[in-house]
């Protein structure tokens, strides 16, 4: 299996990204230019966080015309799996990957803090290393973050069962309280209908060392790195 790390102007997490790859999945992994087109030669892309082209028109708004984000497409309408963290999570959305968009943070300010989401679903090639229910300690760092869809959106999100986690407090427990952002629904990830895209707002790249606070996103890479295994 082989993964990419798409690098736009301005990513900042792609090292991050990289480095969960190569040292604690243990993959071959490779860096790609915004303006390649070619992706035949991986099995899954990540699109990392950061502030493509400076977020200066909207966030991911710029990105999504970049020359790689057609072949992302192609890619993800292949079968092949997609996984956008935070900025990542913003481009996929404005390229139509996936629903809804993200907005200014309900506060208006940016934040950088570790906060905890629940597992809702374990059955993704994301989440099957982690168990439905389970709560995860996993920084944050937006400014837009706030998730928002139309209602006939959401209602088809609660029915085919793609939110795939949702802020929460330390026990579990999801409150408004809990919701640093004010996403719908306290919705912290979600993924396309056929599954193989994931967009999570949460950055599971920077809690996979206990030196950093955290290991607990080392599970979502693990689960990616197991459906890969189980499909070639």
């Amino acid at each position: 299996m082989k993964f990419g790390v798409i690098v736009f102007p301005g990513s900042n997490c792609d090292h991050d990204a990289y480095h969960v790859i190569s040292k604690h999945v243990g993959q071959p992994v490779d860096f790609i230019w915004h303006r390649d087109t070619s992706l035949s030669s991986y099995d899954a892309v990540i699109i990392p966080g950061g502030f493509s082209y400076g977020d200066y028109l909207r966030a991911g708004a710029l990105a999504r015309f970049s020359p790689v984000m057609n072949s992302v497409k192609k890619f993800a309408q292949s079968g092949r799996f997609v996984l956008g963290i935070c900025n990542g999570f913003q481009i996929l959305c404005e390229a139509g990957l996936l629903p809804g968009a993200l907005i200014r943070n309900r506060d208006l300010h940016f934040i950088c803090e570790h906060i905890f989401v629940r597992v809702e679903i374990a059955d993704t090639a994301f989440t099957n290393e982690l168990e439905r229910g389970s709560v995860l300690r996993l920084p944050i760092a937006h400014a837009e973050g706030n998730y928002i869809c139309d209602d006939d959106t959401f209602a088809a999100l609660k029915r085919e069962d793609r939110i795939i986690v949702r802020y929460c407090d330390k026990d579990g427990g999801v409150t408004d309280v809990a919701n640093p952002n004010g996403s719908r629904d306290n919705i912290a990830g979600i993924c396309n209908h056929e599954r193989n895209v994931l967009g999570l707002m949460p950055h599971p790249e920077r809690a996979c060392e206990d030196l950093l606070g955290s290991s607990d996103g080392r599970g979502i890479f693990r689960s990616l790195a197991a459906t890969l295994a189980a499909v070639a």
